[in-house]
């Protein structure tokens, strides 16, 4: 019987664990035997995806008697490399494992990066034997302030953040080494400019994009994405400028057979590459979004690609595009042949997420799901009595929205309106929501969290008596002095208005005790409608006492 390995069970391989077992049987390791996917497996067993050697020695005794392991996999994880150590072993197709390391390990990434004059930020490396702040502070200010800080291993931006100061560095610094399995940390450059995600398959020295989308990042000092669109809407010479990039990044690491993904920023000077990896995706793209906006299964043919099978498909989808390297890369030839699979939709992801709390209540998922063009509701932390956080790296992000249109404009109102209907509720007096809502910030933390509404700032030190009374509507009592800013176009993080929040408030909420004006509104501002629910549970649980 003919098996592929695939690594990881958590949501984001579930379309890997699903198009594997459209070829073959889906074998599953995942350290969490509790993960979300073990259940669509056809066998699974509880391997560490760091233990390249248990990895190994499994993947061979899947191949004994009349077994046949044919393929290795993983999508939207750290371990691409564990992925190329077993299958080069077992000679099956994919990226050596010297190339999948060079783009798992941003260090030696950085550094073949700047050997062969592919565009990336300049850096500087510390492990933590051999730290100095001094150092890193002499190497930060020869670069100027801000600095991106970095643990060399790890993604979804955890333990990744900004330093815009000496202080800030330090801290940073050390919280980075916490996500770091190899102590390692890097400190580079800050690149401003708009980012992109692209995902591309390597096949017989050809090279296809299967994905260009606009990322979405906010709330420094970290890399929250609180989404992303495709495809993307830029002018041709940049997204070829951009392609070529990758492409040149991707044969500088020696990746050859398999997936690619690269997070690229246009900056002022160009394209600057970001980060490369070996694999496919996550956050949605390889296996929602692009699907959605193409009608093509990528995830079945990067499969096919690992399992020595010829992917059809993509051969006959894509299209030959052109090598436009940027001026940085003007004297670089084509490192492949470049193509591309056509997008005729449009596809957006957009995040929920949560001010600091504990978990009460969820509102608002099957109105959601209802919303038109929506394909994908996918809650993440919902459960009662859960921890919440403003997050501070990709992981901790309380769930998404998937939607297809027909046009950009359709689909990203369409994902932002679903978003909308979403809400977290909180229980009620809790110490965390209450630091949050007096703007009570950690030292090298400025003015983070942020606040829902940019007014907030100008109020906060106001006093607004009086009483918004027992069961009457909120809008009748917005006090004089807020009544401008009511009128603004100006949306929180879940995509509400301050006028849309207080509608949605009186249409949920219209059996309510009395409500103090100055705490309602200035938490209004503060955290947006999720802040106005939680005063007005803990006013009500006070009032039973």
């Amino acid at each position: 019987m003919e098996k592929i390995l695939i690594l990881g069970a958590g949501l984001m391989q579930k379309k890997a664990i699903l198009s594997a077992k459209k070829i073959a049987k889906a074998v599953v390791i995942d350290k969490n035997p509790f993960a979300p996917c073990v259940s669509l497996s056809d066998e699974f067993y509880p391997v560490d995806l760091k233990d390249k050697e248990g990895i190994l020695a499994l993947a061979k005794k899947l191949s004994e008697g009349d077994d046949k392991l044919i393929g290795i996999f993983t999508a939207g994880t750290d371990f691409s490399s564990s992925v190329s150590y077993a299958a080069e072993k077992l000679n099956l197709p994919c990226h050596s494992y010297i190339s999948s390391l060079n783009a798992s390990d941003k260090k030696r990434m950085r550094k073949i990066f700047q050997e062969k004059q592919i565009p990336s930020a300049k850096f500087i490396s510390f492990s933590k034997d051999n730290y100095s702040f001094s150092s890193a502070q002499n190497f930060a200010l020869s670069l100027g302030f801000p600095v991106v800080v970095k643990p060399s291993d790890n993604m979804g931006s955890r333990g990744c953040r900004i330093a815009e100061n000496s202080l800030e560095l330090e801290k940073a610094v050390e919280e980075s080494f916490k996500f770091s399995s190899s102590k390692t940390v890097i400190i580079e450059e800050f690149l401003d400019g708009k980012e992109f995600s692209i995902d591309a398959l390597v096949y017989e020295d050809s090279f296809t994009v299967t994905g260009f989308a606009s990322r979405h990042i906010f709330y420094p000092p970290y890399f929250i994405e609180m989404g992303h669109t495709l495809a993307s809407l830029i002018s041709e010479e940049d997204r070829l400028n951009l392609i070529a990039t990758f492409a040149l990044a991707v044969k500088s690491l020696g990746l050859s057979c398999g997936a690619a993904k690269a997070d690229i920023k246009l900056t002022s000077n160009g394209p600057r590459i970001g980060e490369i990896a070996a694999r496919l995706s996550g956050g949605y793209m390889s296996g929602w979004t692009f699907p959605y906006s193409s009608g093509f299964d990528l995830t079945e043919q990067a499969l096919k690609i690992a399992c020595s099978i010829k992917p059809e498909k993509l051969l006959s989808r894509r299209k030959q595009i052109p090598y436009l390297p940027p001026e940085s890369c003007k004297n670089f030839s084509s490192p492949f042949n470049l193509f591309e699979i056509p997008q005729d939709s449009f596809s957006a992801e957009r995040a929920w997420i949560s001010i600091p709390g504990t978990v009460k209540d969820v509102l608002g998922l099957s109105e959601a799901e209802k919303v038109s063009g929506i394909m994908d509701v996918i809650p993440l932390k919902l459960k009662h009595g859960e921890k919440v956080s403003f997050p501070r790296n990709n992981v901790s992000k309380c769930g998404n929205v998937i939607s297809k249109a027909e046009t950009l404009d359709s689909a990203v109102s369409s994902a932002e309106k679903a978003v909308s209907k979403i809400i977290v509720r909180l229980k009620e007096n809790d110490e965390e929501t209450e630091k949050f809502l007096n703007s009570v910030f950690l030292e090298d933390e400025k003015n983070f969290p942020p606040d829902a509404y940019s007014f907030y700032p100008e109020i906060k030190n106001d006093f607004f008596p009086g009483t918004i009374l027992k069961n009457l509507p909120v809008k009748a009592f917005i006090p004089e002095k807020l009544k401008k800013y009511f009128s603004s176009s100006e949306k929180s993080w879940n995509y509400l208005t301050l006028s849309e929040s207080i509608s949605v408030f009186d249409e949920k909420f219209p059996n309510h005790p009395d409500i103090p004006c100055d705490c309602f509104f200035k938490a209004l501002f503060r955290g947006g409608l999720q802040a106005i629910i939680y005063v007005l549970d803990s006013i009500s649980e006070n009032n039973k006492g």
